[in-house]
Protein backbone atom coordinates (compact mmCIF):
# COMPACT_ATOMS: atom_id res chain seq x y z
CA UNK A 1 0.00 0.00 0.00
CA UNK A 2 1.29 3.36 -1.10
CA UNK A 3 2.47 5.70 2.43
CA UNK A 4 -0.08 8.32 1.31
CA UNK A 5 -3.10 6.60 1.35
CA UNK A 6 -2.47 5.52 5.08
CA UNK A 7 -3.28 8.24 7.03
CA UNK A 8 -7.13 8.71 5.13
CA UNK A 9 -7.25 5.18 5.71
CA UNK A 10 -6.40 5.94 9.29
CA UNK A 11 -9.38 8.83 8.96
CA UNK A 12 -12.04 6.45 8.41
CA UNK A 13 -10.55 3.73 11.34
CA UNK A 14 -11.12 6.34 13.53
CA UNK A 15 -14.89 7.40 12.32
CA UNK A 16 -16.00 3.59 12.34
CA UNK A 17 -14.18 3.36 15.87
CA UNK A 18 -16.16 6.16 17.55
CA UNK A 19 -19.63 4.66 16.74
CA UNK A 20 -18.52 1.54 18.70
CA UNK A 21 -17.34 3.75 21.38
CA UNK A 22 -20.62 5.11 22.06
CA UNK A 23 -21.53 1.57 23.54
CA UNK A 24 -18.43 2.22 26.24
CA UNK A 25 -19.53 5.19 27.95
CA UNK A 26 -18.44 3.75 31.22
CA UNK A 27 -14.49 2.10 29.82
CA UNK A 28 -13.94 6.14 28.42
CA UNK A 29 -14.81 7.68 31.86
CA UNK A 30 -12.58 5.34 33.73
CA UNK A 31 -9.91 4.84 31.87
CA UNK A 32 -10.31 8.43 29.84
CA UNK A 33 -12.25 11.24 31.45
CA UNK A 34 -10.89 10.14 34.89
CA UNK A 35 -7.45 8.59 33.70
CA UNK A 36 -5.66 9.93 30.79
CA UNK A 37 -7.42 13.09 30.35
CA UNK A 38 -6.76 14.15 33.87
CA UNK A 39 -2.86 13.98 33.37
CA UNK A 40 -2.92 15.47 29.23
CA UNK A 41 -5.26 18.61 30.95
CA UNK A 42 -2.88 19.04 33.88
CA UNK A 43 0.19 18.93 32.19
CA UNK A 44 -1.49 21.72 29.01
CA UNK A 45 -2.37 23.54 31.62
CA UNK A 46 0.69 24.19 33.28
CA UNK A 47 2.55 24.25 30.47
CA UNK A 48 0.71 26.86 28.83
CA UNK A 49 -1.50 28.46 31.38
CA UNK A 50 0.86 31.13 32.74
CA UNK A 51 1.64 32.22 29.32
CA UNK A 52 -0.83 35.71 28.98
CA UNK A 53 -1.95 35.76 25.74
CA UNK A 54 -3.74 33.15 24.14
CA UNK A 55 -1.76 30.04 22.22
CA UNK A 56 -4.12 27.85 20.75
CA UNK A 57 -5.84 31.22 18.66
CA UNK A 58 -2.37 32.40 17.61
CA UNK A 59 -2.09 28.23 16.27
CA UNK A 60 -5.18 28.66 14.57
CA UNK A 61 -4.36 31.44 12.67
CA UNK A 62 -0.94 30.50 11.80
CA UNK A 63 -2.50 27.21 10.68
CA UNK A 64 -4.99 28.89 8.69
CA UNK A 65 -2.62 31.36 6.92
CA UNK A 66 -0.48 28.68 6.16
CA UNK A 67 -3.15 26.21 4.92
CA UNK A 68 -4.32 29.02 2.30
CA UNK A 69 -0.37 29.43 1.45
CA UNK A 70 -0.27 25.76 0.53
CA UNK A 71 -3.10 25.82 -1.28
CA UNK A 72 -2.21 28.57 -3.70
CA UNK A 73 1.42 26.99 -3.77
CA UNK A 74 0.09 23.23 -4.61
CA UNK A 75 -3.02 24.53 -6.86
CA UNK A 76 -1.06 22.73 -9.84
CA UNK A 77 -0.16 19.12 -8.44
CA UNK A 78 -3.58 17.63 -9.04
CA UNK A 79 -6.58 17.44 -7.26
CA UNK A 80 -6.14 13.82 -6.18
CA UNK A 81 -2.83 14.76 -4.88
CA UNK A 82 -4.24 17.56 -2.84
CA UNK A 83 -7.04 15.72 -1.51
CA UNK A 84 -5.16 12.49 -0.20
CA UNK A 85 -2.96 15.72 1.37
CA UNK A 86 -5.81 17.40 3.19
CA UNK A 87 -7.27 14.40 3.96
CA UNK A 88 -3.89 13.27 6.05
CA UNK A 89 -4.26 16.45 7.66
CA UNK A 90 -7.81 15.88 8.97
CA UNK A 91 -6.67 12.37 9.84
CA UNK A 92 -4.30 13.54 12.10
CA UNK A 93 -6.03 16.89 13.72
CA UNK A 94 -8.97 14.32 13.92
CA UNK A 95 -6.79 12.20 16.27
CA UNK A 96 -5.34 14.82 18.21
CA UNK A 97 -9.08 16.61 19.09
CA UNK A 98 -10.09 13.00 20.46
CA UNK A 99 -7.12 12.37 22.16
CA UNK A 100 -6.39 15.06 23.72
CA UNK A 101 -10.08 16.36 24.75
CA UNK A 102 -13.28 15.27 22.51
CA UNK A 103 -13.47 11.81 23.87
CA UNK A 104 -15.40 13.21 26.69
CA UNK A 105 -18.17 13.52 24.73
CA UNK A 106 -18.31 9.86 25.18
CA UNK A 107 -18.28 9.68 28.74
CA UNK A 108 -21.03 8.61 31.00
CA UNK A 109 -23.68 11.62 30.82
CA UNK A 110 -23.59 13.51 34.07
CA UNK A 111 -27.63 12.77 34.96
CA UNK A 112 -26.08 9.11 35.34
CA UNK A 113 -23.24 9.69 37.24
CA UNK A 114 -24.80 12.58 39.73
CA UNK A 115 -28.09 10.47 39.30
CA UNK A 116 -30.60 13.12 38.84
CA UNK A 117 -33.92 12.29 36.47
CA UNK A 118 -34.44 13.25 32.99
CA UNK A 119 -37.71 14.18 33.16
CA UNK A 120 -39.80 17.37 34.60
CA UNK A 121 -43.48 18.33 34.30
CA UNK A 122 -44.68 21.78 33.06
CA UNK A 123 -45.34 22.63 37.01
CA UNK A 124 -42.00 21.09 37.60
CA UNK A 125 -40.67 23.94 35.43
CA UNK A 126 -43.31 26.97 36.70
CA UNK A 127 -42.12 26.40 40.51
CA UNK A 128 -38.85 26.33 39.68
CA UNK A 129 -38.84 29.33 37.70
CA UNK A 130 -40.90 31.20 40.11
CA UNK A 131 -37.46 29.89 43.26
CA UNK A 132 -35.40 31.86 40.23
CA UNK A 133 -37.07 34.64 39.71
CA UNK A 134 -37.23 35.40 43.97
CA UNK A 135 -33.36 34.94 43.83
CA UNK A 136 -32.25 36.73 41.51
CA UNK A 137 -34.18 39.89 42.83
CA UNK A 138 -32.60 39.32 45.84
CA UNK A 139 -29.32 39.10 44.61
CA UNK A 140 -29.85 42.40 42.26
CA UNK A 141 -31.19 44.11 44.87
CA UNK A 142 -28.58 43.38 47.15
CA UNK A 143 -26.06 44.86 44.33
CA UNK A 144 -27.91 48.36 43.10
CA UNK A 145 -30.01 48.56 45.79
CA UNK A 146 -32.80 49.50 43.21
CA UNK A 147 -35.11 47.56 41.55
CA UNK A 148 -34.45 49.91 38.45
CA UNK A 149 -30.86 49.44 38.21
CA UNK A 150 -29.18 47.14 35.75
CA UNK A 151 -25.76 44.88 37.50
CA UNK A 152 -23.00 46.45 36.08
CA UNK A 153 -20.19 44.49 36.97
CA UNK A 154 -17.03 46.48 38.65
CA UNK A 155 -14.72 43.76 37.96
CA UNK A 156 -11.48 43.84 34.91
CA UNK A 157 -11.60 40.44 33.11
CA UNK A 158 -8.62 39.10 34.54
CA UNK A 159 -10.11 39.67 37.94
CA UNK A 160 -13.05 37.70 37.20
CA UNK A 161 -10.57 35.04 35.66
CA UNK A 162 -9.00 34.82 39.15
CA UNK A 163 -12.11 34.77 40.99
CA UNK A 164 -13.82 31.64 39.30
CA UNK A 165 -11.48 29.60 41.20
CA UNK A 166 -13.28 30.21 44.37
CA UNK A 167 -16.22 28.99 43.29
CA UNK A 168 -15.15 25.99 41.92
CA UNK A 169 -13.37 25.25 45.33
CA UNK A 170 -16.83 25.40 47.13
CA UNK A 171 -18.45 22.95 44.59
CA UNK A 172 -15.68 20.72 44.54
CA UNK A 173 -16.54 20.77 48.07
CA UNK A 174 -19.73 19.17 47.66
CA UNK A 175 -18.53 17.29 44.15
CA UNK A 176 -15.01 16.46 43.89
CA UNK A 177 -15.48 15.53 39.95
CA UNK A 178 -15.83 19.14 39.75
CA UNK A 179 -12.96 20.03 40.47
CA UNK A 180 -10.52 22.15 39.18
CA UNK A 181 -6.79 23.14 39.25
CA UNK A 182 -4.01 24.85 37.12
CA UNK A 183 -6.27 27.89 35.83
CA UNK A 184 -5.86 28.68 31.92
CA UNK A 185 -8.73 31.19 31.59
CA UNK A 186 -7.76 33.69 28.28
CA UNK A 187 -8.83 36.28 26.45
CA UNK A 188 -9.35 35.10 23.21
CA UNK A 189 -7.65 37.37 20.38
CA UNK A 190 -9.99 36.03 18.18
CA UNK A 191 -13.24 38.21 20.27
CA UNK A 192 -14.36 39.93 17.04
CA UNK A 193 -14.45 36.89 14.56
CA UNK A 194 -16.06 35.22 17.68
CA UNK A 195 -18.57 37.58 18.13
CA UNK A 196 -19.84 37.63 14.80
CA UNK A 197 -19.71 34.10 14.93
CA UNK A 198 -21.96 34.74 17.80
CA UNK A 199 -20.34 32.58 20.54
CA UNK A 200 -19.32 33.71 23.96
CA UNK A 201 -16.39 31.63 23.84
CA UNK A 202 -14.76 28.46 23.43
CA UNK A 203 -12.46 25.45 24.50
CA UNK A 204 -9.41 24.71 22.64
CA UNK A 205 -8.92 21.35 22.68
CA UNK A 206 -5.83 20.98 21.29
CA UNK A 207 -4.50 23.65 24.02
CA UNK A 208 -6.89 23.01 26.89
CA UNK A 209 -7.43 27.17 26.81
CA UNK A 210 -10.84 28.63 28.45
CA UNK A 211 -10.76 31.48 25.53
CA UNK A 212 -13.66 33.83 26.49
CA UNK A 213 -15.22 36.87 24.18
CA UNK A 214 -13.65 40.12 25.68
CA UNK A 215 -16.37 42.16 23.61
CA UNK A 216 -19.14 40.28 25.87
CA UNK A 217 -21.17 42.45 28.56
CA UNK A 218 -19.49 42.22 31.36
CA UNK A 219 -22.85 40.96 33.69
CA UNK A 220 -22.86 38.10 32.05
CA UNK A 221 -18.58 37.10 31.30
CA UNK A 222 -18.55 35.50 34.85
CA UNK A 223 -20.83 32.88 33.64
CA UNK A 224 -19.38 32.34 30.16
CA UNK A 225 -15.90 31.54 32.29
CA UNK A 226 -17.41 29.12 34.61
CA UNK A 227 -19.20 27.36 31.49
CA UNK A 228 -15.56 27.21 29.42
CA UNK A 229 -14.16 25.97 32.39
CA UNK A 230 -16.24 23.14 32.92
CA UNK A 231 -14.93 22.11 29.24
CA UNK A 232 -11.60 21.59 30.59
CA UNK A 233 -12.46 19.56 33.40
CA UNK A 234 -13.68 16.97 30.98
CA UNK A 235 -17.30 17.59 29.88
CA UNK A 236 -17.91 18.07 26.60
CA UNK A 237 -21.72 18.43 26.83
CA UNK A 238 -22.94 22.00 26.45
CA UNK A 239 -26.30 21.49 28.65
CA UNK A 240 -23.84 20.13 31.49
CA UNK A 241 -21.07 23.21 31.29
CA UNK A 242 -23.97 24.97 31.52
CA UNK A 243 -25.09 23.06 34.71
CA UNK A 244 -21.89 22.71 36.16
CA UNK A 245 -21.20 26.53 35.30
CA UNK A 246 -24.34 27.34 37.16
CA UNK A 247 -23.51 25.68 39.86
CA UNK A 248 -20.00 27.15 40.38
CA UNK A 249 -21.39 30.49 39.96
CA UNK A 250 -23.95 30.13 42.92
CA UNK A 251 -21.31 28.43 44.84
CA UNK A 252 -18.89 31.87 44.87
CA UNK A 253 -18.55 33.81 47.66
CA UNK A 254 -19.15 36.86 45.50
CA UNK A 255 -22.70 38.31 45.04
CA UNK A 256 -21.57 39.28 41.31
CA UNK A 257 -20.81 36.00 39.94
CA UNK A 258 -23.69 34.80 41.71
CA UNK A 259 -26.17 37.19 39.74
CA UNK A 260 -24.29 36.19 36.36
CA UNK A 261 -25.30 32.69 37.44
CA UNK A 262 -29.10 33.44 39.01
CA UNK A 263 -29.81 35.41 35.53
CA UNK A 264 -28.50 33.43 32.92
CA UNK A 265 -30.35 30.43 34.06
CA UNK A 266 -33.75 32.33 35.03
CA UNK A 267 -33.27 33.63 31.14
CA UNK A 268 -33.15 29.95 29.79
CA UNK A 269 -36.24 29.13 32.08
CA UNK A 270 -38.18 31.70 31.21
CA UNK A 271 -37.44 31.18 27.87
CA UNK A 272 -38.70 27.72 28.29
CA UNK A 273 -41.92 29.10 29.55
CA UNK A 274 -42.50 31.35 26.81
CA UNK A 275 -42.08 28.38 23.94
CA UNK A 276 -45.08 26.44 25.50
CA UNK A 277 -47.07 29.55 27.03
CA UNK A 278 -47.00 33.27 26.10
CA UNK A 279 -48.97 34.71 28.35
CA UNK A 280 -47.61 32.52 31.18
CA UNK A 281 -44.44 33.98 30.51
CA UNK A 282 -46.08 37.57 30.21
CA UNK A 283 -47.33 37.40 34.12
CA UNK A 284 -43.74 35.80 35.20
CA UNK A 285 -41.68 38.30 33.01
CA UNK A 286 -43.82 41.19 35.77
CA UNK A 287 -42.07 39.68 38.77
CA UNK A 288 -38.90 40.46 37.22
CA UNK A 289 -37.19 43.21 38.57
CA UNK A 290 -36.60 46.41 35.48
CA UNK A 291 -32.82 45.84 36.77
CA UNK A 292 -32.65 42.24 35.41
CA UNK A 293 -34.95 43.04 32.15
CA UNK A 294 -32.79 45.91 31.38
CA UNK A 295 -29.11 43.54 31.97
CA UNK A 296 -30.91 41.35 29.05
CA UNK A 297 -32.22 43.99 26.76
CA UNK A 298 -28.40 44.90 27.43
CA UNK A 299 -27.35 41.36 25.85
CA UNK A 300 -29.24 41.74 23.08
CA UNK A 301 -28.16 44.82 21.64
CA UNK A 302 -24.81 43.93 22.02
CA UNK A 303 -26.04 40.51 20.10
CA UNK A 304 -27.88 42.66 17.42
CA UNK A 305 -25.15 45.35 16.22
CA UNK A 306 -23.09 42.11 14.49
CA UNK A 307 -26.18 39.79 13.91
CA UNK A 308 -25.76 39.08 10.16
CA UNK A 309 -25.49 35.96 7.63
CA UNK A 310 -21.56 34.89 9.53
CA UNK A 311 -22.91 33.86 13.02
CA UNK A 312 -26.41 32.35 11.17
CA UNK A 313 -23.82 29.98 9.08
CA UNK A 314 -21.63 29.06 11.95
CA UNK A 315 -24.63 27.90 14.04
CA UNK A 316 -26.13 25.90 11.19
CA UNK A 317 -22.28 24.26 11.00
CA UNK A 318 -22.04 24.29 14.88
CA UNK A 319 -25.48 22.27 15.36
CA UNK A 320 -24.27 19.58 12.87
CA UNK A 321 -21.10 19.46 14.69
CA UNK A 322 -22.75 19.16 18.27
CA UNK A 323 -25.24 16.10 16.86
CA UNK A 324 -22.21 14.58 15.41
CA UNK A 325 -20.62 14.47 18.93
CA UNK A 326 -23.30 12.73 21.04
CA UNK A 327 -25.62 15.96 21.53
CA UNK A 328 -28.76 14.63 19.26
CA UNK A 329 -30.34 18.36 19.97
CA UNK A 330 -27.26 20.06 18.46
CA UNK A 331 -27.15 23.80 19.11
CA UNK A 332 -30.58 23.73 21.16
CA UNK A 333 -28.71 21.15 23.89
CA UNK A 334 -27.46 24.99 25.68
CA UNK A 335 -31.23 25.24 26.97
CA UNK A 336 -31.17 21.39 27.86
CA UNK A 337 -29.59 22.26 31.10
CA UNK A 338 -32.64 23.12 32.62
CA UNK A 339 -33.29 20.13 32.76
CA UNK A 340 -30.35 19.30 34.99
CA UNK A 341 -31.36 21.98 36.86
CA UNK A 342 -34.91 21.45 38.12
CA UNK A 343 -34.05 17.45 38.82
CA UNK A 344 -30.84 18.48 40.86
CA UNK A 345 -33.25 21.49 42.92
CA UNK A 346 -35.98 18.64 43.18
CA UNK A 347 -33.43 15.97 44.82
CA UNK A 348 -30.05 18.22 46.42
CA UNK A 349 -31.73 21.85 46.68
CA UNK A 350 -29.94 23.23 44.42
CA UNK A 351 -30.64 27.16 46.66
Amino acid sequence: MKRKYILPLFLVFQIVFLKFLVYFPEFVEKWYSNGLYVYISKISRTLLGKIPFSVGDLIYTIAILYAIYWLIMNRKTGWKNISLNVLSCISVLYFAFHFLWAFNYYRVPLFEKMQISREYTDEDLLDFTKKLIVKTNQIQLKITNDKTKKVTNPYTQNQVFEMTQNGYNHLAKQHPFFGYSIPSQKKSLLSLPLTYMGFGGYLNPFTNEAQVNDKLPMYGFPNVVCHEMAHQIGFGSESECNFIGFLAGIKNDDLYFQYSAYANALRYCLGSIAAKDEKLFEQLKLKVHPGIIENYRESEAFWKQYDTFIDKAFHAFYDQYLKSNQQEDGIDSYSKFVDLLINYDKTKAAF
